[in-house]
């Protein structure tokens, strides 16, 4: 039995360079455009938000008026940003746990650059007045199709190899990552085709957009950031998922509640009543799959405090999870009937989802980078503190700007509740948090260019060679592979 089991683990230890190896374009490729678009996304950021406490900074600029900046902002950071970086999670981790190498990487290459100049595209078009002006959708009709089909081809490698995985477990980030394949093409292709296909009326099209946005969130972003610190955290402690079960119930929690969400933006509309309410109930009942898998992480890695001071991969792990849990309460005290009513035409939904893409998605996403770029390109990381700079400024700024939009769009939605007084009087409620959103972008822009400089760098090649990268340096107390080492899978990814 010791035999087969260590016949298993050389086999795997062999296995994992050449899955590596077969990825390394392809994956690298996703992350540095992924980083490239995010500091343009944080730009467009920092020049929407000026604008809104400050409408004369570049107003002799046509093409970053408020309402072009902003939607380029949003656009750029879903679509250039936050779905490049869970291309490259996706695939890398799907390989990993499937033990299957990439067949078909200059396929991926191939769609990636289409999905890029469909992006370039798009915010061009946006810049230049061509944008739908539907929220997160705001690309001209005509791209939609090309970014779908640049996702098939991107994702379908990724399902086959799950079809044909060794062995017969299936890990519980497996669960999420097949789940968010699947449920993109279902909410990206059904929001689009009924609001750019059908003359439907204006109304069920803004409560479709709103639907588009929370599943798109829900079912995608937040399934690649959990399934990420699922694989990460029993990776870098050595140490089992604490309970598969309820790894398991958070997911089937998840996969029945997110469907629901996002119609309570419409609540008071000329619409069937029941959907904002069950929209606002399911935003309310994400607390369960959020609680749940924070717990389950946080369980984890109890008793390795050490390893989490040591590990960039867990500081930000820990940092995504906890976004998780600050998603789900957010998502309770916004959707509360006395909530709703503060928050439904205020900025707070901003921060919400801001909350999602960054404060969640984002950290759990830069957690799997700094572990997936060293093992595919073989190189450590150069610099410690450009990592500690690119955490603590991060973790500062989005925790800033959560709290100014949905602390400011709560004193906005209260002044609005004054029918009357102007409507102005709460439009200038939320100046003041509007400085402390662009000051935090400003942060949050500053520790993103050391996180671009050092991918860049690590993409040629520069880092120290090392065997078994994960750290910058190895206590001499850790095991030959540090902290992070490629322990055996199957004993510590997720089972």
């Amino acid at each position: 039995m010791a035999t087969d089991s260590d016949t298993i683990k050389h086999a795997d230890d062999d296995l994992r360079p050449l899955i590596d190896r077969s990825l390394r374009h392809p994956v690298m490729f996703f992350f540095t455009s992924a980083a490239a678009w995010l500091a343009v996304a944080l730009i467009l950021g920092i020049v929407a938000s000026a604008k809104t406490h400050a409408p004369e900074f570049m107003g002799n600029v046509g093409w970053l008026v408020y309402g072009k900046a902003y939607a380029a902002h949003l656009n750029t950071l879903v679509y250039g940003w936050g779905c490049q970086a869970a291309f490259g999670v996706i695939i890398w981790l799907m390989a990993r746990l499937s033990r299957k190498e990439c067949r078909n990487p200059g396929t991926i290459l191939l769609a990636g650059h289409v999905w890029n100049f469909a992006v370039l595209y798009g915010v061009i078009a946006i810049l230049s007045g061509g944008g739908t002006g539907v929220p997160w959708m705001e690309f001209p009709a005509a791209v939609w199709p090309v970014l779908l089909i640049s996702y098939v081809f991107i994702m379908a490698g990724s399902v086959v190899q799950f079809r044909c995985k060794e062995g017969g477990h299936t890990y519980i980030s497996q669960w999420y990552l097949l789940g968010a394949i699947i449920w993109f093409p279902w909410v990206f292709t059904t929001a689009n085709i009924l609001i750019f296909n059908f003359n439907g009326h204006p109304v069920m099209d803004a409560g479709i957009n709103a639907w588009f946005k929370s599943t798109l969130i829900l079912l995608f972003f937040v399934p690649v950031g959990v399934a990420a610190a699922y694989y990460l955290a029993p990776k870098v402690t050595g140490r089992p998922v604490h309970s598969y079960a309820l790894a398991q119930m958070g997911f089937w929690a998840l996969a029945v509640i997110g469907p629901w969400t996002g119609m309570q933006k419409l609540a008071g509309a000329p619409i069937p009543q029941f959907l904002p309410y069950v929209g606002a109930a399911a935003t309310v009942l994400f607390f369960i799959p959020a609680v749940t898998v924070a717990v389950n992480i946080l369980k984890t890695v109890a008793g390795h405090a050490s390893t989490v001071a040591a590990s960039p991969t867990l500081r930000f792990t820990i940092a995504g999870i906890f976004g998780l849990l600050a998603l789900g309460v957010m998502g309770v005290c916004l959707n509360f009937p006395a909530g709703l009513r503060f928050s439904q035409f205020s900025i707070a939904g901003y921060g919400f989802e801001i909350l999602a893409i960054y404060g969640c998605f984002s950290m759990c996403s830069f957690a799997a980078m700094y572990f997936i770029v060293p093992r595919i390109t073989r190189r450590e990381w150069l610099s410690r503190r450009f990592i500690s700079w690119h955490f603590y400024l991060s973790a500062y700024g989005v925790a800033t700007i959560v709290i100014c939009t949905i602390g400011g769009g709560l004193m906005q939605g209260a002044a609005q509740e004054y029918w009357n007084m102007p409507w102005s009087d709460a439009a200038t409620r939320q100046y003041a948090y509007g400085w402390g959103t662009t000051v935090s972008w400003l942060f949050i822009l500053f520790a993103n260019v050391f996180f671009l400089l050092h991918l860049l760098l690590m993409w040629a090649r520069l880092g120290r060679r090392s065997q078994h990268p994960t750290l910058l340096h190895q206590h001499h107390s850790e095991s030959p592979h540090g902290p992070e080492g490629d322990i055996d899978e199957i004993q510590a990814a997720n089972a």
